[in-house]
């Protein structure tokens, strides 16, 4: 299947938090039309691929992206209008050339992954598929992820005294996906309940979650557990786990780690999180050290592997390369993937590819400033990595995704369930 594109372009909007980001269309075959929204995190890794903004402090304190817009318009459209491709790759091959540096610094990966994006729907559509099973490898399954709500927010997404970014309930024990949606939201219900009982703020974070003036992990967990209980479910892997991202970036400096006003080495927060492993049936924790204690890291995962899930996220942002070196360390053992952190569909499906085949883990991202389009659903099933975290279940922006699994959830029943 191939498709003549004939014009690409680009819109300014706003994104969840009220930041400009991009909405790029493809017109192709004859004026069909595909278009995709571009997401932007608030807690990024160092080696992410570079989002272009505009740096003019009259308009949007310097966040505008009429230049990414510009170069979609202009340079990506000379580069693309008029030729045939056979595939998003092909297509994403030329945007990497045309940008020419190792980090989308040129065009910016807002412009890039934008373009790929739509591309990949346009393919899809001229193929007559649903995005997913375009998107769907010769190499794996489709299958239907265990959604990961974020129903507490600190760290960089709240504005509260949580040095911790992400609580996260895992609906691990349920029978489907509806069932899992069905546990995420009445969990959250009932947690709300319990906050605002305890004369706790139900006021939400960037992704959903509520965010109380807690000081401690264990104070949040703690609610967290009961909350599960309350709803009617088991805490814990059988029923509703916990997933952790701490996101250690943000409370890192000068070689060690404060946590609640508390200062850790590696050594001593790995201890941590240890026990509240031991103590919360903790199953999932992401970026539990900084992107530069690559030795940490390796001892993390070395005392606790084989015991949960260890995340890579800001030590690895979606790029092949990086997470073949954390391959090799024994570095974690699971990557966390997130389309704009290295800037093409084809970019994002190598690294999961590399991911399954060292028998890593992989858990399909949203960031912190969404839109409503839902792509990232579509990847999670067709590429089979079974997880997904898309915030809580509320907000437009983050039910968007929840609502289109249980789309392809309830037209494609023989579709599996779970973890790969």
């Amino acid at each position: 299947m191939s498709i003549t594109i004939e014009r690409v372009s680009a819109l300014e909007i706003l994104d969840s938090r009220g930041r400009p980001t991009l909405q790029v269309s493809v017109e192709y075959n004859g004026r069909q039309r595909e278009s995709a929204g571009v997401p932007s995190g608030a807690s990024t890794g160092s080696g992410e691929a570079v989002e272009l903004r505009d740096g003019d402090p009259a308009r949007f304190g310097g966040a505008g992206t009429l230049t990414a817009a510009a170069n979609v318009t202009i340079a990506i459209n000379n580069a693309l209008a008029g030729r045939t491709f056979v595939s998003v790759k092909e297509v994403d091959e030329v945007l990497i050339a045309l940008d020419g540096t190792p980090n989308k610094a040129s065009l910016g990966a807002n412009a890039i992954v934008g373009t790929s994006m739509a591309v990949a729907r346009a393919f899809a559509a001229a193929a007559g598929l649903p995005l997913w099973r375009y998107l769907e490898p010769d190499w794996v399954s489709a299958r239907l992820p265990i959604p990961h709500f974020n129903v507490i927010n600190g760290g960089a997404h709240a504005a509260n005294n949580l040095d911790f970014q992400e609580f996260m309930l895992a609906p691990l024990g349920a029978p489907s996906f509806t069932d899992a949606v069905r546990a995420g939201a009445e969990v959250y219900a009932s947690l709300k309940k319990r906050l605002s009982a305890a004369g706790h703020s139900t006021g939400l974070g960037d992704e959903g979650g509520f965010a109380p003036q807690l000081d401690r992990p264990d104070q949040v967990l703690e609610v967290l557990v009961g909350a599960i209980e309350d709803a009617g479910y088991t805490p814990g892997t059988g029923g509703v786990a916990i997933a952790l991202d701490p996101a250690a970036n943000g409370f890192y400096a000068d070689g060690g780690y404060t946590v609640a006003g508390q200062r850790y080495s590696s050594e001593e927060l790995i201890a941590y999180y240890a026990d509240l492993v031991d103590r919360f049936g903790v199953w999932s924790i992401e970026d539990g050290l900084a992107e530069d204690d690559w030795d940490g890291w390796v001892s993390l995962t070395a005392q606790l592997g084989d015991r949960l899930q260890l995340v890579g996220d800001d030590i690895f942002v979606t790029n092949p390369a990086v997470i073949t070196k954390g391959i090799e360390l024994k570095a974690a053992n699971a990557a966390l993937i997130k389309l704009n952190q290295i800037g093409t569909v084809t970019e994002t499906l190598e690294a999961m590819r590399l991911c399954r085949e060292a028998g890593y883990a992989a858990m399909v991202s949203h960031r912190s400033g969404e839109t409503p389009d839902s792509f990232i659903a579509d990847l999670v099933v067709g590429s089979g990595c079974g997880e997904i975290k898309a915030g809580a279940p509320a907000r437009g922006e983050r039910v968007a995704k929840y609502n289109r699994l249980l789309e392809i959830a309830a037209t494609h029943r023989g579709l599996p369930f779970g973890l790969q």
